[in-house]
C-alpha cells in the first residue's frame, strides 16, 4: 500500500512533525533533559507510526523528495551566505584543530568498519558502507557510492547504505545532547540569559530570537539564495559532464555552500553590499527545521530490521567509538570548556548523521545553557564543507586498495 504526498501535503506533514516535536520536548522531561532536537523527537514518533502501519498492511509513505532536497540546499547555501571571510579568519586555530580531529576520525571510522566486516565474514568494502560513506557522508553519499560498490562486489550496497544512513541519522540526533550534557557538568556556562544579551549575529545560534525583517530585505536575501542554488546546479551539471565516471564526486550541497560563500563575499567585499545576516539566519533556520522534519518522515525504519546481525554489530561499535572519541579526543583538543562541549554535540550530529542534525543538536544545548559563538562558527563549516572534501578523498584511497577488493 503506497501513499504519496505531493509538495503541498509534504509541507503540511513536515509542519505537523515540527509542532508535535515542540510539544513533546516541552512536556516530556526526558527529551528536554537530554536536549533531543524537536524535529528528531516528532519525526521518530511519525516514523514509528508509519512502521506500525507498514507491519499491519504494508503501508509505505512517500514524500516529495524534491522539496526535501530544496530545503537541504537552502540550508547549506545559508551557511555559505553567512560565511564572511572575516569570520573564517576568526575561526582560526579551533577551525584547524576540529578539521584535523574529524579527519582522523574518518580514518578511525573506516578502519573499524573494514576490520569488523572482515572479521564477521562480510565483504571488506561493506565496512565502508557502515563507515564514513553513510555515517559521515549521509544518504546522499550513500546513494552516490552505492552503485560503484555494487560493481565491486558489495551486493545491495545502495539499499544497505540507505539503511545505515537512517540508523546514523537517528543516533546522531539522540547521542549529541546526552554527550554534551555530561561534559557540561564540569564547565562554566554562560547561562540561558546570555541568549537575550547576544546580538545573534552567528547563523543558527538563536533560532527563536526575534529578528526584524522587511519585505525588501527578504526579497534581496531570497535573490542571493536563488543565485547560489542556480550556480550550484549549473556547476554540478558541468562537473558531472567533465568528471564522467570518475570516482571523485562533488555533492550538490557542497557546491551550494561554496556558491553561497562566493556570493556573500563578492557582494560584501567587491560591491560593499551590507548583507542582512538576520534574514539569512531566519530563512536558514526554517530550511533546517523543514529539511529535518521531512528527512524523518521519509525514514523507513523497517529497513533496519533487514540488516544482518553482523552489520548491526558494526553500527553499534561505530556509535560507541564516536561517543568515546568525542568525549576523550574532541573535547580535550578543543579546550575542555563549554564551547568544546557544544562542539562535541555537533560532532555527534554530523559524525553519525548529517550537518543539519549537528546544528539541531547544538541549538538544543545552547537554548538551555547559553550561547556558543565558537561552536556555531566552526562546526557547520567543518561538518558541511571540509569534512565532505576530506571524506571523498579518503574513500577514494580506501576503495583503491587492492586487498579490500
Amino acid at each position: 500500500m503506497q501513499f504519496t504526498l505531493n509538495a503541498y501535503y509534504t509541507l503540511i506533514a513536515a509542519m505537523a512533525v515540527l509542532m508535535l516535536g515542540r510539544m513533546l520536548v516541552s512536556r516530556v522531561g526526558f527529551l528536554a533533559h537530554f536536549n533531543i532536537p524537536e524535529p528528531v523527537a516528532g519525526g521518530l514518533v511519525a516514523a514509528l507510526l508509519v512502521t506500525a502501519l507498514h507491519s499491519i498492511n504494508g503501508f509505505t509513505l512517500n514524500i516529495d523528495m524534491g522539496l526535501q532536497d530544496s530545503f537541504m540546499l537552502m540550508f547549506f547555501a545559508s551557511i555559505g551566505l553567512n560565511a564572511d571571510f572575516s569570520r573564517l579568519r576568526a575561526g582560526g586555530k579551533p577551525l584547524v584543530v576540529l578539521t584535523a580531529v574529524v579527519s582522523a576520525f574518518i580514518l578511525v571510522q573506516n578502519v573499524i568498519g573494514v576490520g569488523l566486516a572482515s572479521m564477521l565474514g562480510l565483504h571488506p568494502l561493506t565496512g565502508l558502507v557502515a563507515g564514513s560513506i553513510t555515517l559521515i557522508g549521509g544518504h546522499g553519499t550513500a546513494g552516490g557510492w552505492g552503485p560503484m560498490l555494487e560493481e565491486m562486489g558489495v551486493h545491495g550496497a545502495t539499499a544497505l547504505g540507505m539503511a545505515c544512513a537512517t540508523f546514523g541519522l537517528i543516533l546522531g540526533g539522540i547521542t549529541g545532547g546526552p554527550v554534551a550534557q555530561r561534559l557540561i557538568r564540569g564547565c562554566q556556562t554562560p547561562g540561558a540569559a546570555s541568549l537575550e544579551e547576544s546580538s545573534g549575529d552567528i547563523a543558527f545560534e538563536q533560532p527563536h530570537h526575534t529578528r526584524l525583517i522587511t519585505a525588501d530585505s527578504a526579497l534581496e536575501t531570497l535573490t542571493m539564495f536563488a543565485v547560489s542554488l542556480a550556480a550550484a546546479h549549473f556547476l554540478a551539471k558541468e562537473l558531472g559532464s567533465w568528471l564522467g565516471e570518475a570516482t571523485v564526486r562533488v555533492p550538490t550541497f557542497v557546491l551550494a555552500l561554496g556558491m553561497g560563500i562566493l556570493v556573500r563575499n563578492i557582494l560584501s567585499k567587491g560591491f560593499r553590499v551590507d548583507v542582512f545576516d538576520r534574514c539569512v539566519d531566519v530563512i536558514g533556520n526554517v530550511s533546517l527545521s523543514l529539511f529535518l522534519a521531512m528527512a524523518m518522515l521519509s525514514l523507513k525504519l523497517w529497513q533496519l530490521v533487514d540488516l544482518a546481525v553482523p552489520l548491526l554489530v558494526i553500527l553499534f561499535v561505530q556509535t560507541v567509538a564516536l561517543v568515546l572519541y568525542a568525549n576523550f579526543v574532541t573535547f580535550r583538543f578543543l579546550g575542555r570548556d563549554y564551547d568544546a562541549a557544544v562542539i562535541t554535540a555537533g560532532q555527534c550530529g554530523f559524525g553519525m548523521g548529517a550537518t543539519p542534525t549537528a546544528v539541531a543538536n547544538m541549538q538544543a544545548v545552547t537554548q538551555k545553557f547559553g550561547i556558543s559563538h565558537k561552536a556555531f562558527l566552526i562546526v557547520p563549516l567543518v561538518g558541511a564543507f571540509f569534512v565532505d572534501i576530506i571524506n571523498t578523498l579518503t574513500l577514494s584511497v580506501f576503495v583503491a586498495l587492492p586487498f579490500l577488493r
